[in-house]
Parts: structure tokens; sequence; C-alpha cells
């Protein structure tokens, strides 16, 4: 077991290490290669960053308005009766847009419920196995100038879906 953790210390220099030797070896200039994709990680940033605010404020107004606690008793009557409760509702619907304010309805959870309880649980493993759906559509397909998705949101709807379902089954199973 040991030798795992030693191995995992390890990987992550390996790698940039590993990286870096291709380069020399193909004879690229390294350094200069590596300031442009920052540079260009840079403007990429800040050409997103209209859309993190817009979504984190839009998130603050749904959890300050009330509108969460509404939608999570409205949908929540309907989710009770397939097994998820209805308290995850709100964690559900925020994870799609902001994986961050989600973090914060977890912590609340697990200050209400408990981190070991079934609530506890099935929201632990909800937010390792679903995606922030419009966050990360929003922003990738902004700064690729996507503008056909086709099925993208549908797709992901979907995995996050079977996402919760498989949540629900691996929690049940504890």
């Amino acid at each position: 077991m040991k030798l795992l953790l030693y191995m995992t210390d390890f990987i992550v220099p390996l790698v940039i290490f590993g990286i870096v030797c291709y380069g020399i070896m193909m004879k690229v200039d390294v350094y200069d290669t590596f300031i442009k994709g920052a540079k260009s990680g840079f403007f990429t940033v800040i050409k997103i960053m209209p859309t993190l605010v817009g979504l984190m404020v839009a998130v603050g107004i749904l959890r300050a308005s009330g509108f969460l606690d509404f939608l999570s008793g409205m949908i929540g009557n309907f989710t009770q009766y397939i097994g998820f409760p209805g308290e995850l509702v709100p964690l559900t619907v925020v994870k799609m847009f902001s994986s961050s304010a989600a973090t914060g309805l977890l912590l609340d959870l697990f200050k209400e419920y408990g981190t070991d309880s079934y609530i506890g649980l099935i929201a632990s493993i909800s937010m390792s196995c679903t995606e922030t759906i419009f966050y990360t559509m929003s922003v990738y397909f902004m700064t690729a100038k996507v503008t056909k998705t086709r099925y993208t949101l549908t797709g992901a709807m979907l995995a996050t879906l079977a996402g919760l379902a498989a949540s629900v089954i691996l929690a049940g199973m504890y």
C-alpha cells in the first residue's frame, strides 16, 4: 500500500518531466511554447469571465430568492416516489450550473443530515458523478466558437440522470 502512496507522489512530476524531455528530443523550444500556451490560457480566462460572473450571479439569485426551496417542494414530491430525496433537488439543479455553489449546498446538507446519512451519501456520490452542464457548455462552446451543439444538452442531461440513479443505487447498497 505504501508503494502506491509513494508512486502517486511522483506521478505528476514525472509526467511534466516526460513532456519536457519529449519536447527537447523533438527540438521544440519548450519554454517559449509554454509561455505561448499560458498567454493563450490567460486570454481564454478573460473571454469567459463575463459568463462566469453571470452564472454565479444567477445561482446566487436563485438561492437567495427562495426559488430553490420552492422547486424542491414541487419536484421533491415526485422524486420521493422514485427513491430520490426531495432535499437533494436544489443540489441537483444548482450542480448543473455551478459546482462551487453546489458545494456550498452540499456542506449545508452535511450540517443538517450528516455525511454518513442516506441523503449525505447520495449527495456525495452525485456530486462526483455529474457535471456542471450549463457552465461547461457555455464556457467551452463559447471558447471554441461552437454554434451548433446538436445533442450535447440532451446527452448531458441523460448522463446526469444516469449519475443520479447510480448515486441512489450505490448509496442504498451502503
